[in-house]
């Protein structure tokens, strides 16, 4: 599996992009034409919709990424603990100072009590703050008696049916993997999932917990772990350890910590997974303004390019390209401003490993060779064979300024090698000369031209995971 063989290998965006898909997108011809554009990743989001039209779009991806010779990560992402209203008529006008009681399930019109869509009476507890439909209404809870919430309103406004709820002084105590999560898992573990992507993480035992799950289901997914709680701020060192990926979820983290705190806390994550090796994902309103209207703002262009120059591995769009209007062109805007910013960073982005609080292993000490050799020697690539796509990940932490080609015998993870940054996947059978038969193929079509240079990383037994251990200097 290849692609794109008119690129050139110099022109490969390193920063990848993933799309939502929605109403806006629910169609083979759209979903190639996002591929085509630019997505390299597709996110389903588990909050909306059914199984049949999850099928649907899962065997549209894989025939689009087929057409187009080109992997696409399939990421499943969970609902979680999502805390919304429920349904009443109209909307309700709030005053500061007013007294609010909500309660599980509970009709408005007969009660009194607001309703809500999660049970919350068993896990808050005075004192602590309650947000409500995107913090437009802050609240404080004043107490909690048998299943009803009490809060004091700190400001006027409306609720409107089905709005989100943020509590973000309140401690799940690790009850983040709901039941319909579960049955989401299960659908996914038959249906082609790349990637598991957990809401609301609190700690590092969310990611163990979800792993024994996926383990249980013999799933080969890894987990994508959401970084949109104040608790996750605070456990975020654990947390990327135990997981496979980390995705910055701005919107809830913003609502759960504070709006500014969430530049600092995407660099300071950004960091620690160069540092660990686990991929990063930037999401929400990247390009939110082109929902609805066909140019971004100048601001957004910018939060697109920091990302891209911090060094995310991918950068993610979602109402743009679920229910926006122009969801092909926001694919296009933001390939347009990567490659752009890639080409005219003033200088390669720089990771620093000192003090790295990991073992010393043969793999994680090759990845810093091959990079330090390919710059000496003024290698157009590295070619790396990987079965679990470890190698990879590894040689792409630490930002090499010349392209990864990953060359692996599993499509699954050519598949989650997709949003991994600079790496670009094919899928060959196991065998003792892979990567070099690899680079005969890509020199025959052109990716490579003749006199190139490439440093290859390979096993001596091929197919093993964690048996990287020669590095190869080839002239072609």
């Amino acid at each position: 599996m290849g692609g794109e063989k008119e690129i050139p290998i110099q022109s490969f965006k390193r920063t990848k992009i993933v799309a939502t898909l929605g109403p806006a997108t629910n169609s083979y011809e759209l979903i190639f034409d996002l591929l085509k554009s630019g997505a390299n990743g597709i996110r389903l989001n588990f909050s909306h919709g059914t199984y049949e039209e999850r099928e649907a779009q899962i065997t549209w991806v894989r025939k689009a990424s087929k057409e187009l010779k080109k992997p696409v990560a399939i990421i499943q992402d969970l609902q979680g603990p999502k805390i919304r209203l429920g349904d009443f008529e109209d909307i309700i006008n709030v005053a500061s100072g007013q007294s609010l009681t909500f309660a599980y399930q509970s009709d408005y019109e007969r009660s009194g009590h607001i309703p809500l869509q999660y049970d919350i009476s068993k896990k808050v507890k005075r004192g602590e703050r309650l947000f409500l439909f995107d913090g437009r209404i802050r609240t404080t809870i004043t107490s909690v008696s048998e299943g009803v919430v009490h809060v004091r309103a700190e400001n006027d406004g409306v609720l409107v049916k089905r709005k989100g709820v943020n509590l973000p002084d309140t401690d799940f105590e690790g009850d983040v993997i709901t039941s319909k999560d579960k049955e989401d898992v299960a659908f996914g573990s038959n249906n082609d999932i790349d990637y598991v992507a957990q809401s609301f993480v609190q700690s590092a035992h969310d990611i163990v917990k979800l792993r024994r799950i996926l383990r249980n289901l013999g799933s080969s997914a890894k987990i994508i772990a959401k970084i949109e709680t104040s608790s996750a701020a605070e456990n975020i060192e654990e947390i990327i350890k135990e997981t496979d990926v980390v995705m910055i979820a701005r919107g809830d983290l913003a609502m759960e910590t504070s709006p500014e705190s969430v530049p600092i806390l995407q660099r300071k994550i950004i960091e620690l997974c160069k540092k660990y090796a686990k991929p990063s994902i930037v999401a929400t309103q990247m390009l939110a303004s082109m929902t609805d209207r066909p140019e971004p703002t100048r601001a957004e262009i910018s939060d697109v390019a920091t990302s891209v120059i911090l060094g995310a591995d991918s950068v993610m769009l979602s109402d743009e390209t679920a229910s926006g209007q122009y969801p092909i062109e926001s694919i296009k805007v933001m390939k347009r401003v990567v490659n752009y910013t890639q080409e005219h960073t003033l200088e390669p982005i720089m990771t620093s490993f000192a003090n790295v609080d990991v073992k010393y292993s043969i793999g994680r000490a090759i990845p810093k060779a091959i990079i330090g050799l390919a710059k000496e020697v003024k290698a157009v690539a590295i070619v790396a064979e990987t079965k679990s796509g470890a190698t990879a990940v590894n040689i792409s932490s630490h930002r090499p300024t010349v392209p990864i080609i990953a060359v692996t015998s599993s499509p699954r993870v050519a598949q989650q090698l997709a949003i991994v940054y600079g790496t670009k996947s094919y899928v060959q059978p196991d065998d003792r000369l892979q990567a070099t038969k690899l680079t005969n193929l890509l020199l025959r079509t052109k990716l490579f031209k003749k006199g190139d240079i490439v440093i290859t990383a390979s096993g001596q037994q091929p197919g093993v995971v964690g048996t990287t251990d020669t590095i190869k200097v080839r002239a072609l």
